[in-house]
């Protein structure tokens, strides 16, 4: 079975067993080299609030800017990063409702509709797909990273493959292996998860060679923030992040519960449509592409929600200006 077909198949099995947020594809290190496959972000005590904010992803320099919920304060003295930054997190913020914008001779004031729910997520679950283990690729590798460097609460590596002792040889003993049936969901747990460590020093490979690897030691505070990133970006992202093929073999297919898959019929199974569909296929037709409302599926079957009523405050009639 192909990486991405399978990939779904684990989120939308991962949608229907767990009361959280599934998203995939998610960066999960600090040097920005290592993507996790799957993360799951169980709800924290404050989950409630975090849904009530905005629906998509608060940038991370919106929460650390001395923005507060209480006198707006002009924009350019709120934050320590590149300006360019600054503005495109301003921006972002007002958009998606965590800042309230107002303007004062000229100059634009911003203040949080809301305060920021530290205590929104609890554990962050890492899956790494792998349905073939005979073509392993840099597999070791990649999951010895997300050991050492401990961002995540636990690590798992998903796979359609028989698991022998050689397989679980070159697997680091810290993460868990599950046997899945794309089908069926979770067919055999071979090995559990060991819980890493978030709140303690990590460290990070950043590069390799024959005789030498260069790692950094990374702080407790760097991975409180970075994992504060992923499940914020998981949050806004979620899995259905795939488009669909303006061709008209293309369907959209049920799954596990989930629907409005992207399925070709030429090809009989799920296609990623940005990486595999289009005129060099032998079955492509051109036709329109399908409308097709993600969104709406991940609010019916997910605590996240689409349009939350928010925070923001608005005092009648300063619009008209």
């Amino acid at each position: 079975m192909r990486e991405f077909a399978f990939e779904l198949a684990v989120c939308a099995h991962l949608e229907a067993d767990f009361d959280g947020v599934v998203s995939r594809q998610l960066g999960a290190s600090l040097a920005g080299t290592r993507v996790m496959d799957v993360v799951c972000v169980e709800p924290g005590p404050d989950f409630e609030d975090r849904t009530r904010l905005t629906a998509g992803t608060v940038p991370d320099a919106a929460i650390e800017s001395r923005v507060g919920v209480g006198e707006a304060r002009y924009w350019k003295d709120c934050f320590d990063c590149h300006p360019e930054r600054a503005r495109e997190a301003t921006d972002h913020a007002v958009e998606s409702g965590f800042f309230e914008s107002e303007r004062r001779r000229g100059r634009e004031y911003v203040r949080q509709a809301a305060r920021y729910p530290d205590d929104w997520f609890g554990r962050l679950v890492g899956i790494e797909n792998k349905p073939d283990l005979d073509r392993p690729g840099d597999l070791e590798r990649q999951l010895r990273t997300d050991v050492s460097l401990g961002i995540l609460d636990e690590v798992v590596l998903a796979t359609a493959s028989h698991v022998t002792g050689a397989h679980l040889h070159r697997i680091p003993d810290e993460v868990g292996v599950w046997r899945f049936d794309p089908d069926a969901g979770i067919d055999e747990m071979i090995r559990e998860p060991t819980p890493l460590a978030p709140d303690a020093p990590g460290v990070e490979p950043l590069g390799h060679e024959a005789m030498r690897t260069d790692v950094r030691i990374v702080s407790a505070a760097e991975k409180a923030r970075a994992r504060r990133r992923i499940a914020e970006r998981a949050y806004g992202k979620g899995w259905r992040t795939y488009g669909f093929p303006a061709c008209t073999n293309a369907r959209t297919a049920d799954h596990a519960g989930a629907r409005g898959l992207p399925y070709c019929e030429w090809k009989g199974r799920f296609v990623d449509a940005a990486t595999e569909c289009g005129p060099d296929c032998p079955g492509h037709d051109p036709g329109d592409a399908l409308d097709v409302d993600p969104d709406a599926e991940r609010d019916r079957r997910t605590p996240w929600v689409r349009d939350p009523v928010g925070y923001r405050r608005r005092q009648v009639g300063l619009d008209r200006f």
